[in-house]
């Protein structure tokens, strides 16, 4: 074996590249010297590309494929140099490997709220986020627009930029879509598909494209989103009567389990029987002969039995509160007692079941008939 055939052996090399990050978008092919071998074997798997740059000038690209790197296969690069040695001596070059698979599961959101002018709300704020994926389709413009000489280029150095053209154009799309907030989730499929579109024709110009754009949530403003809870519950409570029925049942029945309420306990109880009662009777519906079973006003045209006779009155219990501290329930017979005592006085703060707050005594009307019934004070000096 000859000197030349020797030496020719030495420059024999295998390039390729395997990548295990899963966020590597560019590696270089590192050499002493940048030196590559002639007739080496560039290996470019399925899932990448190779850009070949030669002194600084991108040669070619290569695509998945078993490659030797001689003149014969390499017409730019034979354009580039004259290979007229006959040694065939190494050339000092640099290959990048681009990974053109798709990135996947990658974060975006809007920092600040997009206004947009809402059909039912009018002027509203919307915050959204989600998930997209990017892939180099063109190599060659990847590497010289975006790249440059990186040895390593990895996701994070070109997804903040990415993130901004996503926001700005999601921005753009929600508020001049006309589509109302309330119905947002059920378009943001279509919603995705502009925003990707317009995206990927920015991404267009760094030489990828956006496959994928998901949007996962649109979310109001929290006083909003308040707002909406307090009506879904109305809408949920529907007829407002029955609903106050049977919360008063409820709160009997708790009361009844909690004998540590005492007497106020024992008079809510009360009052909210003899509510129900009043109600139950004005709604057309009495008890049997044994309390089994309600009776109808209506009786079949051959017995005309006495209409029932009408209900008593609802007899109203008090409380009293004085020095931070509450009594009762008291009947109107005991507050009398109480007006004519002196315990109770016009000034005296009450409340019985059905009221909204507590109220003066003199400002109650059932009340105030005791205290005209008493005698005015003596005129001063008698």
């Amino acid at each position: 074996m000859g000197i030349l055939d020797f030496l020719s052996g030495q420059f024999i090399d295998v390039i390729h590249w395997t990548d295990d990050t899963r966020d590597t978008l560019v590696w270089r092919f590192e050499r002493e010297g940048h030196e590559i071998k002639y007739g080496a074997k560039l290996t470019v798997r399925e899932g990448q590309a190779a850009v070949f740059v030669h002194e600084g000038q991108l040669a070619d690209v290569f695509t998945p494929g078993l490659y030797m790197l001689e003149t014969n296969n390499m017409p730019i690069m034979t354009t580039l140099q004259h290979w007229d040695h006959g040694f065939k001596s190494p050339f000092k070059s640099e290959i990048y490997f681009v990974n053109t698979t798709r990135f996947t599961d990658l974060k975006w959101g809007t920092k600040n709220p997009v206004m947009l002018r809402d059909p039912e709300f009018g002027p509203t704020r919307i915050r959204a986020f989600g998930t997209y994926s990017v892939r180099v389709t063109d190599p060659a413009t990847f590497m010289t627009e975006i790249v440059g000489t990186d040895g390593e280029f990895t996701t994070d150095e070109i997804t903040f930029q990415i993130r901004n053209i996503i926001v700005q154009e999601s921005s753009r799309v929600m508020a001049g879509s006309g589509i109302p907030v309330l119905d947002m989730a059920a378009n943001t499929g279509d919603m995705g598909k502009l925003v990707a579109a317009k995206v990927s024709t920015v991404l267009a110009d760094y030489g990828m494209t956006m496959p994928e754009f998901y949007i996962e949530n649109i979310s109001l403003p929290p006083a909003v989103e308040a707002a909406l809870d307090k009506r879904t519950s109305m809408g949920l409570a529907g007829d407002l009567g029955k609903f106050t029925q049977y919360s008063a049942a409820e709160a009997m029945t708790e009361a009844a389990r909690n004998p540590a309420g005492g007497g106020l306990a024992a008079g809510l109880g009360a009052g909210m029987g003899m509510a129900m009662a009043g109600q139950m009777a004005q709604g057309g519906f009495a008890p049997g002969p044994w309390g089994a079973a309600p009776q109808s006003r209506t009786a079949p045209a051959a017995v005309q039995p006495a209409p029932p006779p009408p209900p008593p009155p609802v007899e109203h219990v008090w409380h009293i509160a004085k020095d931070g501290a509450t009594s009762g329930p008291f009947s109107k017979a005991a507050m009398g007692q109480k007006a004519s005592a002196g315990e109770l006085t016009r000034e005296s703060l009450v409340w019985t079941p059905g009221q909204d707050g507590w109220m003066k005594a003199e400002d109650v009307q059932e009340l105030a008939q005791l205290f005209t019934i008493l005698p005015p004070p003596p005129p001063p000096g008698v």
